[in-house]
């Protein structure tokens, strides 16, 4: 008979609101196989990827929910926890390892007690955070480096300034202090309105807080910036910001998004400028089989910027991972406004998951 453990789960057919998701007993993963490891999780992360997928309106494949696992799906695109089995094809780690992971869109995630992860996804935690703290890393972190590094492609040292769309969430946190601290950027601009988040975009790294509630092309043109913007990444709402985004761009500039929309350049300054636009999805990789070792080792280096005291981790509140802590957590991102990271903790064994 197959072993059991705990989890959180939305069932395929029943997704919706936060109340869809319940707790059920669902078979233990089998041994490993090939690349991958089995974690025994002690944190998770709640990211709105979460939500859309919980909700049924996750949207940045085509055919996602033709690819993701039923009867149910175990959310939870990030987490931390303790190696207690490999695959015969892992040879960097070993049972016994403390791990922290981004995990592929389309496989069972973490929020439950056991989690296969391809080892070539994850990287030891860094020892000076707990598993909680480190869970609320990987997805943001890969994320912003992803856009910043891989598809701006930002030179290190560059005399440019880069405008951060929603400089307080977590992707935007971490891509304030990869330009600043790992780029070199002189000019990082963000957007925020509360006291609160603009405080916490300039602890992040930011030079400048513009509002977004407010005019931005005339904030950005008061601030007389003496580099050219050339570089905008957007973290909400792609559609509601690219017009704006043309017109404070400087000519050959590059704009990425990370947020889904139709993205309609057609009578906007797109063109005249000879502006670039890009997508950035840290779920590409996995979903196409493509670079697979990349998420690991862009983990590898954030452990050792961490240690260094290079990078800073952005989680803002804790959840424990129950039943009615997973619901409050997505409550809370679904709302909007969260600065930083929330994450969940696994409490002790026997109230789990109730």
């Amino acid at each position: 008979m197959a072993q059991e453990m705990k989890a959180l789960l939305v069932e395929h057919d029943h997704r919706g609101d936060s109340s869809k998701i319940n707790a059920k007993k669902v078979p233990k993963p089998e041994q490993p196989q090939g690349f991958d490891i089995l974690v025994e999780i002690k944190a998770a992360s709640v990211n709105p990827i979460d939500i859309k997928v919980r909700a049924g309106v996750y949207d940045d494949y085509p055919d996602y929910f033709d690819r993701c696992p039923r009867p149910y799906q175990i959310m939870g695109f990030d987490g931390a926890g303790v190696i207690t089995a490999i695959g015969p094809s892992v040879k960097r780690f070993q049972p016994g390892d403390a791990v922290y992971f981004a995990n592929s869109p389309v496989r069972h995630g973490s929020n439950a007690e056991y989690q296969l992860v391809d080892s070539r996804s994850i990287a030891l935690k860094p020892p000076s955070l707990s598993f909680v703290q480190a869970a609320s890393m990987p997805l943001t972190y890969i994320t912003a480096y992803e856009a910043l590094i891989e598809r701006l492609e930002i030179q290190k040292g560059e005399q440019a300034a880069l405008l951060i769309i929603n400089g307080a969430g977590g992707v935007g946190s971490f891509a304030s202090q990869i330009a600043r601290k790992m780029l070199g950027l002189p000019v990082v601009v963000t957007t925020a309105s509360r006291q609160e988040t603009q405080e916490f975009s300039k602890e992040m790294g930011a030079t400048h807080v513009v509002n977004h509630r407010e005019d931005l092309v005339k904030q950005i043109a008061d601030l007389n910036l003496d580099v050219p913007l050339k570089y905008i990444f957007i973290t909400y709402n792609t559609d509601m910001y690219l017009t704006t985004c043309a017109r404070i761009c400087a000519p050959f500039g590059k704009v990425c998004s990370i947020v889904q929309g139709q993205v309609k350049m057609y009578g906007t300054e797109f063109m005249a400028k000879s502006l670039s636009f890009v997508w950035a999805l840290l779920g590409t990789k996995p979903y196409y089989g493509l670079m697979l070792d990349s998420h690991g080792q862009i983990l590898k280096e954030l452990t050792e910027k961490v240690e260094k005291g290079e990078i800073k981790c952005t989680l803002k509140q804790t959840f424990p991972l129950t039943l009615e802590g997973l619901r409050k957590a997505h409550e809370i991102v679904e709302s909007g406004g969260s600065i930083g990271k929330n994450a969940l903790e696994m409490p002790e064994e026997d109230k789990a998951f109730v």
